[in-house]
């Protein structure tokens, strides 16, 4: 069993690498040569510009980087991407009843209007894909989009170089919308290992309620081998305005064979309510960066996270939440479950500048191995120079305890059936807050199903 605790200074979290042009990563510029978009004219070209310039002068991270110490990289650079569009007509994938008229579906990055519908909608809500906006609508959605905090990550860049299209769903003020929206970004691997670059927009503006669920999925789920090798490079961003409110549930269940990075960027205005629920249990190797940046006061920020994985697989969770204005809240709750040789790894921080005062941030990272061999490396942070906060963190390492299986076997429970018990009962701590009772059960069936974990 290997574990790590390990409190160490805060690196920048917008430190970029940056190489000359003599040295710049030749396998990075074969990504970009094949996700760039055909030159068009007007205000989208001119952000994928830009974000291909920075591309050009960057190099993918590695295990040298403070950062990414513990994901290593190079089975990803050992494999040549291509993109490739397929045929979806007959591709299948989980329809949430509460969402049956609300969703829109992507494959390979490209919008599927025969497999989305969005005729379940109130007014005063847009959801379309980026091509599908009015030109007036496109004008509002230029004052977003890529305008987040942290665009020059590389792997960021690289997506909005290649940007096409994006989901966007745009609430408008003082709008409640009880309808969940569904976004499903679907992966399907051809003949060769392809690339995908999903891009979403949320916009809430003040006053205005919407509850989300971003779905990442191939067609055959989490446990599949067979549709092959693919990467996806996700990023979302959310920007909910003043005294608005955003669930949003991040479901990542990407094929075995899989690599998947992803980012969420949230910017938060005043008196705002933001809860994400991150559940992480596919891919062969999956990075997810969740960034909150508090752009007002009185902001209130829930993250649930929960990783389950086994096998070979690694998954690598980085938050980072920017506290920057006085009476904000945040309760941050991340559970691993990891089995097999599996790799676990979290990385949360905290930041309570001087002018945050009267700031209440608790993080807490719990995780439960299940084999000799699993592992985790947990570091939460927390970075406070104001002097009237209240501030916890902490992270906690267990594996099933021994008296609670014989319990439950005393019961009539056989091993692997009380086995089962204690960690659907872990997982459901994450599971049950999520606000979609359909995707509730789907997730609890899932975790239910892998065998791996209650194989040591």
């Amino acid at each position: 069993m290997n574990i790590q605790v390990s409190p160490s200074p805060i690196p920048n979290s917008n430190t970029v690498s940056l190489t000359s042009m003599l040295d710049r990563d030749d396998y990075l510029t074969g990504l970009l040569n094949q996700v760039i978009a055909t030159k068009t004219e007007g205000w989208l070209q001119e952000l994928r510009q830009s974000a291909a310039n920075w591309v050009r002068h960057s190099i993918i991270p590695t295990t040298r980087e403070e950062e990414w110490r513990f994901t290593d990289l190079s089975s990803l650079r050992k494999v040549q991407f291509n993109v490739e569009t397929v045929n979806y007509a007959s591709l299948q994938f989980d329809i949430l009843p509460e969402a049956a008229n609300s969703r829109l579906v992507f494959v390979n990055g490209v919008f599927a209007p025969e497999l989305s519908a969005v005729s379940d909608l109130p007014d005063g809500i847009v959801v379309s894909n980026l091509a599908g906006l009015s030109a007036v609508e496109q004008e509002g959605v230029r004052q977003y989009l890529a305008q987040a905090e942290g665009a020059q990550e590389v792997f960021t860049a690289l997506n909005t170089a290649g940007i096409t299209d994006a989901a966007v769903v745009w609430v408008k003020k003082n709008v409640v919308v009880e309808t969940p929206i569904h976004l499903v970004f679907i992966s399907v691997a051809g003949e060769t290992a392809t690339i995908s670059q999903p891009r979403c927009l949320v916009v809430a503006e003040s006053g205005s309620q919407v509850t989300l669920v971003e779905e990442y999925t191939n067609r055959r789920g989490a446990e599949s081998a067979e549709e092959g090798v693919y990467l996806t490079n996700a990023v979302t961003e959310v920007w909910v305005g003043d005294n608005a409110q955003v669930s949003h549930t991040r479901v990542e269940r990407e094929g075995a064979e899989a690599f998947h990075i992803g980012k969420t960027a949230i910017a938060q205005a005043r008196d705002s309510r933001y809860t994400c629920h991150a559940i992480t249990l596919g891919a062969k190797l999956s990075r997810h960066n969740l960034e909150i940046l508090q752009t007002g006061e009185q902001t209130q920020t829930t993250l649930n996270g929960l990783t389950v994985i086994s096998g070979k697989q690694l998954s690598d969770t980085h938050s980072a939440i920017a506290l920057n204005y006085p009476h904000g809240t945040s309760d941050q709750l991340h559970k691993c479950i990891v089995g097999d040789r599996a790799h676990a790894v979290f990385n949360g921080k905290v930041f309570v500048p001087k002018l945050a005062q009267l700031t209440n941030a608790a993080q807490l990272n719990r995780n439960l191995l299940l084999s000799s061999k699993a592992r985790v490396d947990t570091k939460p942070q927390l970075e406070i120079t104001a002097d009237n906060v209240k501030c916890a963190h902490g992270a906690t390492v267990s594996q099933l305890e021994d008296d609670e299986i014989f319990y439950l076997q005393s019961r009539g429970i056989d091993e692997n059936d009380a086995r089962k018990l204690l960690i659907n009962a872990f997982a459901a701590e994450v599971i049950n807050k999520i606000p979609v009772s359909s995707l509730r059960e789907i997730l609890l069936n899932t975790v239910n199903n892998l065998k791996s974990l209650t194989n040591e």
